[in-house]
């Protein structure tokens, strides 16, 4: 078990440390350059991975719960959720309009699904700590670039309800505009 938890600390440090510690990283890439950074990234992403899948195998599961019946259906639907913002997030959907940080929800519903579905010693820790990681860079991400800031390639910033929409009563082209971006925000 200690492989395990090995691999996963060092997966949620190397995820956490950009969005936990900007200028630690930002210290690194100049220290290193970009190139090797990024290798060593990876390298550490790849050691984490294999910690884990080995450290799963050779981990003895003991009972913690008995999963409700339900758990694996409702395990089904958030997997199909998680998996629209997993790929929504990369993709210029309006999504993120919404949804603030489309790919660390879909680890969440990936982890509370599999949370649900799943009572072993094993899959808690592993869920758990998905879960607890997304939720984390989620909240620094948000914090360092402020809960009400517009994101470049967030599906467009909905209009300003003062100057924006007083423009469109002299402007037919804008009125068009407002109302495809009101109407059309499910479009994927």
């Amino acid at each position: 078990m200690t492989m395990f938890v090995l691999g996963l600390a060092g997966w949620c440090v190397a995820h956490l440390m950009p969005s936990v510690a900007p200028g630690l990283r930002g210290r690194l890439m100049s220290t290193v350059g970009a190139g090797p950074y990024k290798g060593l990234f990876a390298l550490t992403i790849v050691g984490s991975l294999l910690l884990i899948i080995f450290g799963w195998r050779a981990a003895d599961p003991s009972f913690v719960y008995a999963e409700p019946e339900w758990g694996r259906i409702v395990n089904m639907a958030t997997m199909l959720v998680g998996f629209i913002l997993f790929v929504s997030a990369r993709l210029p959907t309006n999504i993120k309009r919404y949804i603030r940080h489309p790919q660390l929800t879909a680890v969440v519903l990936w982890a509370v699904g599999h949370l649900l579905a799943n009572g072993d010693s094993r899959s808690v820790i592993l869920f758990a700590d998905g879960r607890l990681g997304a939720g984390l860079d989620g909240h620094y991400q948000s914090a360092r670039r402020g809960v009400g800031e517009t994101r470049p390639g967030a599906g467009g910033a909905r209009p300003r309800a003062g100057r924006d929409r007083r423009r469109a009563v002299r402007d037919p082209r804008l009125v068009a505009s407002l109302h495809r971006r009101d109407f059309d925000l499910l479009t994927f």
